[in-house]
């Protein structure tokens, strides 16, 4: 049943029911609550991918990393064990789609993925971890800066140097087989040396952890 008080003393009267401060209460508005901005729904998504979910959003993201792998040790094995000549080395899914190997906006795109996915992962990782992964992040920010180049020159049609085909910075020193080789080995040596130390925490590092993804109990180092 809904009562209702009528008369200009009501309020004084009846004040006291109402108050948070005689009773304990949080006080009720009855306002609606503004909706939460999307900036902390988003918030929110990045705490989860670091908490939670950051044991299998590390599993999805090394399966994508070695996949690349994959096909940059397909390349070099086309290359250096079975003497192809280069525009036709493409490694494995670049044979059925060569257009994987010759576009510059998809060596970009998984450049940016994973600068993105190292950046976005990174606040899940604590201690020596985090220091190795930050490492992967800056190499991996200076190798997007090199695909940004090549990108750019394929946009405006007008290659470095007057070089016939896009050309990098390290790229005026290395082969750019070799040198996809190299920033890869860069950014995922200090990659496995972060994930290695996040699954096998020392205790301090395991108190801070938010994550599930100690594989074994913590050493006292």
């Amino acid at each position: 049943m809904e009562v209702v008080l009528r008369g200009p003393h009501a309020d004084a009267r009846f004040g006291h029911i109402f108050s948070d401060r005689r009773v304990g209460m949080p006080a009720t508005s009855l306002t609606a609550e503004p909706r939460a901005p999307e900036s902390h729904a988003a918030a929110g998504w990045l705490a989860s991918l670091n908490t939670r979910w950051h044991e299998r959003a590390l599993q999805g993201f090394m399966l994508i990393v070695l996949a690349h792998w994959g096909e940059h040790l397909a390349q070099a094995w086309q290359v250096y064990a079975l003497n192809w000549p280069i525009p036709e080395s493409r490694g494995m899914l670049g044979l059925w789609f060569p257009v994987l190997v010759r576009s510059e906006a998809l060596h970009y795109g998984y450049a940016i993925v994973m600068l993105l996915g190292i950046w976005i992962l990174r606040s899940g990782f604590t201690g020596r971890s985090r220091t190795w992964w930050t490492v992967a992040l800056a190499i991996q920010f200076w190798h997007h800066i090199e695909h940004a180049l090549l990108q750019v020159q394929a946009i405006a049609g007008a290659n470095l140097l007057g070089s016939p085909v896009p050309l990098s910075i390290a790229q005026l020193w290395i082969p750019r087989v070799e040198l996809h080789l190299i920033y890869n080995s860069l950014v995922f040596v200090p990659m496995v040396i972060a994930m290695y130390l996040h699954l096998f925490p020392s205790v301090a590092e395991a108190r801070a952890m938010r994550c599930s993804c100690a594989f074994a109990e913590a050493t006292a180092a």
